[in-house]
């Protein structure tokens, strides 16, 4: 292997790598706080293995700063994503 072959390899191992890391969907979901009783709508950047069974991911994330999960309504890209992001207010892509 040539040392241009070795480069133009590893180039395109990082780039496989790079993408892979990124968000695979995103997700849009209800949550509550109780005393005083709070809502919110928020939209949620999910990994790969997240997106199958976004609930607990989303659950555990906003579990934090004290919101119960009520539902996850969709998911979805990030045309999507943007769509929904004026809904989501302070919200988008917080947790």
């Amino acid at each position: 292997m040539t040392a241009l072959s070795r480069t133009l390899a590893l180039s395109l191992l990082a780039l496989t790598l790079g993408s892979a890391a990124q968000a695979a969907c995103f997700a849009d979901y209800k949550a509550k706080r109780t005393n005083p009783l709070k809502l919110h709508y928020g939209v949620i950047e999910l990994s790969d293995a997240e997106c199958e069974a976004p609930a607990a991911a989303v659950a555990a994330r906003i579990a934090a700063e004290g919101w119960e999960l009520l539902t996850v309504m969709d998911v979805f890209d990030k045309a999507d994503a943007e769509k929904r992001k004026s809904d989501a207010g302070t919200y988008y892509l917080r947790y």
